[in-house]
């Protein structure tokens, strides 16, 4: 999906961009649409190149982030000339280790909160600096998660809950440099971490059941949602999550 709309077109040149974990999945369709929009895009993956991923990311200044190395982080905001957008889309759940284990839940929280607002401080001002129209822009990406339990996965949830609250906070605290502060929250969207929910009924079936428009979301639909809200047409919109999730949230 190049990040295209038959009937809307974004206009993002000139704009420095930064979006974590846009190696793959949701991440990959943000950073391409904003590339199609005109930006200079930078994305971070966990590998040491951007060589090592199968997809062709030569589009792209690439640079390696950990969640977990809070050295990483400083190093990626200090590698940026400057910067208008942050996407904080990278994230992980450990469901497989056992998020109940306290180690397991700490090591959650610390990708999915703690180093998200890491980056966002590290990143403050030089998104201060930012002359883009409509203000410089800080996205997180929150979850389903972030409204409903999911036993299997404690920390991923509690910290996508923190991300719901922390894009208020940091709103009411940034507003006065210019930097606006919002989030999505996904529902099930295609990507390569969802090819087994998806092909399996039992999984798939009960949440589209559940979804209004009866489909899963695609990359392009979170990406649409995130260029929206980094541009001056949401210049008044600030400290607000926006469900993407073809209505399953609503849905008693």
């Amino acid at each position: 999906m190049s990040g295209t709309w038959p009937n809307l077109q974004f206009d993002y040149r000139g704009a420095h961009v930064l979006v974590t974990g846009g190696s793959n999945g949701i991440g990959a369709g943000i950073a391409a649409a904003y590339r199609a929009a005109g930006a200079e895009v930078v994305i971070t993956g966990t590998r040491p190149r951007a060589a090592d991923y199968e997809g062709d990311l030569s589009a792209y200044r690439y640079l390696q982030l950990e969640l977990t190395d809070d050295a990483q982080i400083q190093a990626v905001a200090d590698a940026l000339p400057r910067l208008d957008i942050l996407i904080n889309n990278a994230g992980c759940n450990f469901a497989v280790r056992g998020e109940s284990i306290p180690e397991w839940f700490d090591k959650s929280v610390q990708a999915n909160l703690l180093s998200p607002y890491h980056l966002a401080h590290a990143c403050h001002d030089k998104l201060a600096r930012s002359a883009l129209p409509g203000g410089a822009s800080v996205i997180g990406m929150a979850s389903m998660t972030s409204y409903f339990g999911v036993e299997s996965v404690p920390g991923y949830g509690a910290a996508k809950a923190g991300i719901v609250q922390m894009t208020k906070t940091l709103a009411l605290a940034w507003a006065r440099d210019g930097i606006r502060v919002n989030a999505v929250a996904p529902g099930f969207i295609r990507s390569n971490m969802m090819q087994h929910f998806e092909a399996t009924p039992e999984m798939r079936d009960p949440v589209l059941a559940r979804t209004p428009l009866k489909r899963m979301g695609d990359p392009a639909d979170i990406a649409g949602a995130v260029l929206f809200l980094t541009s001056a047409a949401a210049s008044f919109v600030t400290g607000q999550t926006l469900p993407v999730d073809g209505g399953y949230s609503v849905v008693g």
